[in-house]
């Protein structure tokens, strides 16, 4: 008996020396002799008995530092060694066999349960949220939506680090792959779609699910067209719309855009129109865009203008051709002929496919309330096609009303119309209104801006603060105007405000200026006669020519009457000079001129009755210089 318990104490030490040695084999026993208590050549060197009290000893104190994967083996060992009293006894080392029983009892609850969950990438395991599995917990039912709903993003997580690995491959920057998965959402469901349906098919019965999804984006030819659409520069969200958009026909992107450039779109505009011409323009045949293209340039939209028209108004793709030619002849009834048209659309052709019908009728209806007729509005329209995409709600109406209060009437505002029809297209609050707000502002009288704005719409049209103030400030400073009567000749000359300072109206200046005239005295003729700044020098030359030598006039009637340069030198000032010197008779230049034929005739031939009579001693109680008279001359001129 003695014999068989030394042979059990010498055995627990080989195995725990054994142990000591897989657990640490490059360990030096010698260097961490408190880390090995127990040595198999001390036995060899001490007494049988005591090598087993020591051994036994030895492993209970050193039960807690065991660490080794046959620790739990080694524990069982020497409780079976313990005397019998040491089993009964309260000892702390008795709680270890009971965690032990708890963690078996752990691992048979766990292959209690029935089957497995298979685990593939993007699978959920159910045990995984809990440490621990109850037995008694199942009533406990998971929600079946949201599990399902997790597995969805968790396998949507797969898809997509499967596609960037793809776009890597094609040596696309890591910076662009992720800009362009977030727009690729609906593609990337696809191919999860898509990656499940080939587990049906015999050659991916076996595969995984990432396998699958590899070989249809390998087979789909995704990247190469992404490279394709980047390199016709294509950015990266027209890109995704146009994949997301294609349901998988991805072919009919390439086949759409080459057929685009053989319209003359090129650049980036190709994705604009892509993106822009309707869900349903991928699914269209090349026959039918071609239809439309034919009928649209046998209408006069010449071919060359065909890819600016379609880049700017992509959504003429999407009409059908009985819509197509609908809008055409809505234009083309209102007195168009067909090269006006075709010039509408490449001026502006958001007027053929941006609105609809109905609203098309809406403002040719508004516009007639102006005093139009069919064909003043087609010839408005062919002049100015961006009135059509002008809102009556937000623009028109306002602006009507503005110019209602300012006095404009109905006439006026036909005539701002006809003039100048973009002014129906700007915006009052900020470009109309602080132009009126400065004409009050430099004296012109609140019942003339009306007049002002219907006689030169233009102003409305030119700016504040680098055309109209400028002009201002130089007939201020440069022209010898007084700030009195600046307004006063806005007023009467509002087309001073579109002269060019350098090219116009400095040049005349010098010019009067050069003749003798001070610079208030030609302050005082802008003032009479505002229009005096706007006339070509080689028009003023043989005028003021003409004055001086044969008329043989001073330069004080020029500045009575700066209008004279008003007049036509061959059609009214020659003519009329002559009969004056042919009938001995001589007027003041405004007498000589600012009448009609007849007028002037029945004005000489009531002078030369008092000359006649005054050569025969008949007196006359009106003096003869009166200003309604003509001053007798007995010479000739």
């Amino acid at each position: 008996m003695l014999a068989s318990q030394l042979q059990l104490h010498h055995l627990s030490a080989v195995l725990l020396h054994q142990t000591n040695r897989k657990a640490a084999p490059t360990t030096n026993t010698s260097k961490f002799p408190h880390l090995f208590p127990i040595s198999y050549s001390l036995h060899q060197h001490q007494p049988q008995a005591l090598q087993n009290q020591d051994t036994a000893t030895n492993l209970h104190n050193e039960d807690n530092i065991l660490r080794t994967h046959n620790a739990q083996s080694t524990a069982l060992l020497l409780h079976h060694l313990s005397p019998q009293e040491q089993q009964n006894s309260h000892s702390p080392h008795e709680n270890r066999p009971l965690l032990r029983r708890e963690s078996k009892e752990k691992q048979l609850e766990i292959s209690r349960v029935n089957k497995r969950a298979p685990q593939f990438p993007g699978s959920i395991n159910a045990n995984a949220s809990s440490q621990t599995v109850n037995s008694s917990s199942k009533s406990e039912k998971f929600d079946d939506d949201g599990m399902l709903m997790k597995a969805l993003e968790i396998r949507r997580k797969v898809t997509v680090e499967i596609f960037k690995d793809a776009m890597r491959k094609g040596k696309f920057g890591i910076t662009y792959v992720n800009n362009l998965v977030l727009e690729l959402s609906d593609f990337i469901d696809f191919v999860m779609i898509q990656a499940a349906s080939m587990k049906q098919l015999p050659e991916f019965s076996m595969s995984s699910y990432n396998v699958r999804a590899e070989a249809f984006i390998d087979d789909s030819n995704v990247v190469p067209l992404i490279r394709w659409l980047k390199h016709n520069s294509l950015s990266y969200p027209q890109i995704g719309r146009l994949i997301c958009t294609s349901r998988g026909n991805l072919n009919s992107i390439r086949r759409l855009a080459e057929w685009l450039k053989l319209i003359h779109v090129n650049g980036r505009f190709i994705g604009v129109a892509l993106t822009r011409a309707g869900e349903n323009i991928l699914e269209r045949s090349l026959e039918d865009l071609d239809e439309i293209v034919e009928y649209l340039e046998d209408n006069g939209l010449r071919r060359d203008w065909m890819g600016y028209v379609i880049s700017r108004c992509p959504e003429i793709l999407s009409f059908n051709m009985e819509e197509v030619k609908f809008r055409t002849e809505f234009y083309l009834n209102m007195g168009m002929d067909r090269n006006d048209f075709g010039t509408m659309l490449f001026d502006c052709p958001k007027v053929f496919g941006y609105l609809s019908v109905e609203e098309m009728n809406q403002k040719v209806a508004y516009l007639k309330e102006f005093g139009l007729n069919n064909e003043d509005v087609g010839r408005l329209l062919a002049f100015k096609p961006q009135l059509m995409i002008c809102s009556i709600e937000d623009r028109w109406k306002p602006l009507v009303k503005y110019f209602y209060y300012l006095g404009i009437s109905k006439d006026g505002m036909r005539r701002i119309l006809t003039m100048k029809p973009m002014i129906f297209c700007v915006d009052l609050e900020n470009t109309i209104v602080p132009k009126v707000q400065f004409l009050r502002d430099i004296g012109v009288q609140e019942d003339a801006i009306g007049s002002v704005l219907a006689r030169f719409p233009s102003l409305l049209t030119y700016s504040l603060y680098k055309k109209i103030r400028p002009v201002v400030i130089f007939l201020l400073t440069k022209a010898g105007v007084s700030q009195q009567n600046i307004g006063k000749v806005i007023a009467l000359g509002p087309e001073l405000l579109g002269c060019s300072i350098v090219n116009k109206l400095d040049h005349n200046v010098k010019y009067f200026l050069s003749l003798g005239i001070p610079l208030p005295v030609l302050g005082g003729m802008v003032a009479n006669f505002p229009m005096l700044l706007r006339y070509n020098i080689d028009v003023l030359r043989p005028k003021y020519r003409y004055l001086r030598r044969v008329m043989i006039r001073p330069l004080q009637d020029l500045i009575e009457f700066p209008r004279f340069f008003s007049y036509s030198l061959d059609e009214r000032i020659i003519p009329r000079h002559k009969i004056m010197v042919e009938n001995r008779v001589n007027f003041k230049l405004r007498y000589m001129l600012a009448s009609t034929d007849e007028e002037f005739t029945k004005r000489v031939d009531a002078a030369v009755g008092r000359r006649r009579s005054f050569e025969a001693g008949i007196m006359y109680d009106q003096p003869l210089d009166s200003p309604d008279d003509a001053v007798i001359e007995n010479n000739a001129v």
